[in-house]
């Protein structure tokens, strides 16, 4: 029971477990949730092992890059499912909330001279892996790192894949090795491991109270008031967390059909409304997918005999699907095999293909009709009602909706002065708003609009052969005047304070 694939878990240190440790501590940094969660499944198994209580423990520290109100909000939600969900548990949950900068300082130093053991979170992308690797060299017990981002483990892949049909048609070949080996659903269900002694964690709770029921009360932005943060980027009126997570999932799954059809009609609600919840790990791929193929009735013996590489047909469901399926599957986790094998340049320009650096490099001096900067783009101040709308919703909701986000980005290419700082210009705003920011399916989209995963197409002016898209053929192809109506307005209309 509780064995998790060993693909999945990697030693972030050559230390032992110790024997006389009070417990088994989970620290839960990416996939903030309680179901289908390789990690907490690891901490059980070490737990039931050593006949040792778990400790939960959930941090968030104040001085991550980007820090605001509006991701805050969003993880306490989460916080705030796990401390009902446990309350009365034999795992002890202690969530931390940073209540000013350095006040965590040697937290986890102090809890883990108590534990046996640490579990985390293998995440490849934003500070989260370098945070990782400086504890493990400094602790001074085993510190395992369990990957629990997708259908495909991280290490399975070989190579880093630079289309978007290789990645697919290396998915139709690996993934049924893989599609068997499923976290369990509620791993803490089945754990019968003494609770914590009393007083175990008194003086550390002194030092370091954990976050107040206050704090925990979904929505409440008044209880961060003390908490240094940005504040000019607010909560985004939306609820985080597993259950949020979950209901949003139903719902979606309910309208299945509409998915295909309506997706990239900025009028409609057709998306799934879920990147948000991943990136955070409000929720899993495994969830959405057991969830899925159930209300399909699918089996993976369904699957074709032979790698195809296409889009649909490969998994034998209903085109909505398996349409919904390559935008989870394919093109999320193509994002997390480029920031797990290249770590040091998945953001970074000099990743591009080489063909996309070469077409842009001869086009550096085109001339641009527009140029805006930073200050004019954030503030949604161009030329283009429709580019201002996405700019708008994405500063009021932390989303902007799918089809647009491509063509937000293309646009911030064609109106600055080199494709250098376009990049720049889109990480700094998509970071700084977007719920879904700082993750590796985020920075696909964004490179994508550069060329990564793409190919060349017709040679123009300041693209290159870069892929072009503009605001009048998304007139054409869509009803957008709705969506400007609602969203374009000033961000003091919005009550942004921007």
């Amino acid at each position: 029971m509780f064995d998790v694939p060993a693909i999945r878990i990697t030693r972030r240190n050559d230390q032992e477990v110790s024997q006389d440790g009070d417990f088994v501590l989970y620290w839960m940094v990416a996939q903030r949730r309680l179901v289908d969660n390789f990690a907490l499944q690891r901490a059980c198994w070490w737990s039931a092992r050593l006949n040792k209580p778990l400790v939960i423990f959930e941090p968030l520290r104040c001085d991550y890059p980007w820090a605001s109100e509006r991701f805050h909000r969003f993880i306490i939600d989460g916080m705030a499912d796990h401390s009902a969900q446990l309350a009365g548990h034999a795992a002890t949950y202690y969530p931390y909330v940073e209540p000013r900068l350095g006040d965590g300082k040697d937290l986890m130093r102090a809890l883990t001279r108590r534990a046996c053991v640490v579990i985390t979170d293998d995440f490849p992308c934003f500070f989260l892996p370098r945070m990782i690797d400086a504890a493990a060299r400094k602790l001074e017990l085993l510190v395992e790192a369990v990957d629990s981002n997708g259908l495909l483990p991280l290490r399975a892949a070989e190579k880093t894949y630079t289309t978007a049909y290789s990645f697919r048609r290396g998915l139709h070949k690996m993934l049924p090795d893989h599609l068997g080996d499923t976290p369990m659903a509620t791993p803490l269900d089945d754990l019968h491991t003494p609770a914590l002694a009393g007083g175990v964690l008194d003086d550390i709770l002194k030092r370091w109270p954990a976050a107040s029921d206050a704090l925990l009360k979904h929505g409440d932005t008044a209880a961060l008031a003390d908490i240094p943060l940005e504040y000019d980027v607010p909560a985004a009126p939306v609820t985080g967390g597993q259950v949020a997570a979950l209901e949003r999932l139903g719902d979606f799954l309910d309208d299945l059909p509409a998915y295909l059809t309506g997706r990239n009609e900025p009028g409609q609600n057709a998306t799934s409304g879920l990147s948000a919840y991943l990136h955070f790990g409000h929720i899993g791929t495994h969830t959405i997918f057991r969830e899925l193929t159930a209300r399909e009735g699918w089996s993976v013996t369904d699957i074709a005999d032979k790698p195809t590489g296409k889009r649909s047909g490969w998994w034998k469901m209903s085109d909505a699907a398996e349409s919904f399926i390559d935008e989870l599957v394919t093109w999320r986790e193509i994002g997390f095999n480029m920031a797990h094998r290249e770590p040091d340049t998945y953001d970074k320009y000099e990743s591009l293909p080489e063909w996309a650096r070469k077409t842009l490099a001869e086009h550096a001096d085109d001339e641009r009709e527009y140029v805006y900067t930073l200050e004019e783009f954030e503030h949604a101040r161009t030329h283009d009602e429709l580019w201002n709308a996405a700019q708008n919703q994405l500063v009021q909701e932390g989303k902007i909706h799918n089809y647009l986000r491509m063509l937000w980005g293309k646009k911030i290419i064609e109106w600055t002065e080199t494709p250098q700082q376009a990049l720049e210009i889109m990480i700094e705003l998509n970071n700084k708003w977007a719920l879904d920011g700082r993750d590796p399916n985020s920075y696909s989209g964004i490179f994508w609009v550069l060329g990564r995963y793409d190919r060349g197409w017709t040679e123009r002016d300041i693209f290159g052969k870069i892929r072009y898209m503009t605001s009048a053929s998304t007139r054409r192809k869509y009803n957008v005047d709705g969506y400007i109506r609602r969203y374009n307005k000033s961000p003091g209309q919005l009550g942004l304070g921007i």
